[in-house]
């Protein structure tokens, strides 16, 4: 879901308040995105731009993201341009995805100069653009040179010139008469995309809600329309230009059962029917806070965290081929009593074989039919020597079978430790978590163990809930603090929860000895649901018992624990649930 030009008006109404705000600190967390913190009369307010291909956007954000140690060279531009300006003026050109921020600033002569920054918003060529007082590009987000396009150049030191522009109209700034005449211009089309060929600033979930009213929701064309469906047409433009005038819109996000998120807009969106759940917002930047902050934060970890998330899968395949391996050789040494059987006939039939036989047939005195069976031998060894020989493949099996049982128990366990580690990965949200499991790594080897630049990783406290009933809940971050969690912080009466044979969190009910009602035990057994690797499931079963029941083997990975006189609840993970609970 691209970020259109009509959503993109409602969010420069929504800035206006930002006007005559000054500009406090610069801040660069990635490549494509900066956060401006402006002190207002209201209070501070930090302004999110970013050029990303995917999530492109401006808005008022609250979501707190890690800065790198230090700032890039963008951020350090911008702190020198921007330090201490005053935001002036917020433009945009009808409904095109480019909003310009004025900021009235002191140049290094203490003159004073406008620094406008120019934020387009247009998918993959998205970009933000300083630009000086006499139009030159002082820098920008992403620089564009001949080898990427010849025709608009983004470089420092030329003019800066809008990108190319269709011949649309904008709905927001035309009357009801001139939108009923672009609907008659419409190309031979299905009717949504001929209402993105005409009108600007649009996207295709809009056109499609608005051809959905108009229809009945009906696939129609544009050269299939009657007066009825155009009437509807208008009015359902109309209406969508009233809210954005008003300020009236209905901000909606729209996501799929599971809870993934799929499209937003500033209108009721109806053309999902009962396939999607929508939720409404308050705000253009609450809503763009909410629909993009879960998807950035998830990649930039991800990129932050690429090297340890391939080593993990590394580690896990090999791991999960060794075992297979040693079940194999597992299942030869199921051989080991029919060795022990061939040498006792052997040595008790020792008379009966001569040196040089390839092969004896010999009675089985073990079973009671004394069946006849076939004896390989080697013809350069005597009788005994060839007792001897089936002796020793059998003593070596079951020494193999001991050792491989061994292997195979401490493989398992391998693999389970770099799962728990692999799904702590998934769910870190900074990049100070993403940091200590890469120490945790290197202290059980894993890693080289590599000197952090700066401060070491701030150990972050565990997740903390409040159940409905008035119970704290923890929940571990990682291993580690998952051993800390449950056999140094938890009483011996607090209640210890844990996903069934499921990699996840650590979860204790903080009780101080009084007994939770079910409700709380319910809610804690969602919130290890939810910090699992069964997070997406349904039906998740999750073990429960007295955190004095819980122990840990000597020698044990981080984590890695055994319980007894355990429960056992299911329970379906619920995200927005666990979210409302988190202190």
């Amino acid at each position: 879901m691209a970020l259109d030009g009509a959503f993109l008006y409602a969010v420069k109404n929504e800035l206006q308040m930002l006007i005559g705000g000054r500009v406090d600190k610069v801040y660069q967390p990635s490549r494509e995105e900066i956060i401006i913190s402006i002190r207002t009369v209201k209070g501070a307010f930090r302004l999110l731009i970013s050029a990303s291909a995917s999530s492109a956007r401006v808005h008022i954000t609250e979501t707190q993201v890690d800065n790198p140690m230090t700032p890039p060279m963008f951020c350090m531009l911008m702190r020198k341009h921007l330090g201490g300006g005053k935001l002036a003026q917020i433009r945009q050109d009808g409904l095109e995805r480019i909003l310009f921020l004025d900021f009235k600033c002191t140049n290094e002569l203490g003159d004073p100069v406008t620094i406008t920054l120019a934020c387009e918003i247009m998918g993959k060529y998205s970009n933000l653009i300083a630009i000086n007082n006499d139009g030159s590009i002082i820098d920008s987000i992403k620089r564009v040179d001949e080898d990427m396009s010849r025709e608009r150049l983004v470089l420092p030191g030329i003019k800066y010139e809008m990108p190319p522009r269709d011949e649309r109209i904008s709905f927001v700034h035309s009357s009801e008469e001139e939108i009923r005449a672009a609907l008659d211009r419409m190309k031979p089309a299905e009717l949504s995309k001929g209402l993105i060929g005409v009108f600007e600033g649009i996207s295709p979930v809009l056109a499609r809600e608005w051809a959905y009213y108009a229809a009945r929701g009906n696939e129609v064309r544009t050269d299939e329309l009657d007066d009825n469906i155009k009437d509807r047409l208008t009015f359902a433009i109309m209406q969508s230009k009233e809210a954005l005038i008003s300020g009236k819109c209905c901000y909606t996000a729209v996501m799929t059962k599971e809870g993934l998120l799929k499209d937003y807009s500033f209108i009721r969106l109806s053309q999902y029917g009962a396939l999607m759940i929508t939720k409404g917002l308050e705000s253009a930047s609450g809503l763009l806070d909410y629909f993009y902050a879960q998807r950035d934060r998830a990649a930039r970890l991800k990129q932050r965290a690429n090297d340890l998330f391939r080593l993990l899968v590394n580690t896990s395949e090999r791991i999960s081929k060794r075992l297979a391996n040693q079940r194999e050789e597992l299942k030869e040494c199921d051989k080991k009593n029919e060795m022990k059987l061939m040498g006792d006939l052997l040595s008790a039939n020792i008379y009966r074989i001569n040196k040089g036989d390839s092969t004896v047939k010999l009675e089985n005195f073990y079973d009671e039919n004394c069946p006849e069976i076939e004896i390989k031998l080697d013809s350069r060894l005597t009788p005994a020597q060839n007792a001897q020989k089936y002796y020793s493949v059998y003593r070596k099996s079951v020494t193999a079978e001991k050792k491989l049982a061994e292997q195979i128990a401490l493989g398992e366990e391998e693999l389970q430790y770099i799962d728990s580690v692999f799904d702590a990965l998934t769910r870190a949200d900074s990049e100070n978590e993403v940091n200590e499991l890469r120490l945790e790594l290197a202290e059980q080897g894993y890693i080289r163990a590599v000197r952090l630049k700066g401060k070491p990783p701030k150990s972050q406290p565990p997740l903390e809930y409040l159940s409905s009933d008035g119970y704290t809940i923890f929940a571990g971050r990682n291993n580690k603090q998952n051993d800390k969690l449950t056999l140094k912080t938890a009483a011996k009466t607090d209640i210890w929860l844990h996903t069934h044979n499921i990699a996840g969190s650590h979860v204790i009910i903080v009780t101080d000895g009084t007994t939770p009602p079910d409700k709380t035990i319910e809610e804690a057994a969602i919130i290890a649901a939810v910090n699992s690797k069964a997070k997406d499931s349904a039906q998740v079963p999750v073990d429960y018992c007295l955190d004095k029941f819980v122990k840990k083997p000597a020698g044990a990975k981080p984590g890695m624990v055994i319980f007894t006189n355990n429960k056992t609840a299911y329970v379906n993970p619920d995200a927005e649930l666990a979210e409302k609970l988190r202190k």
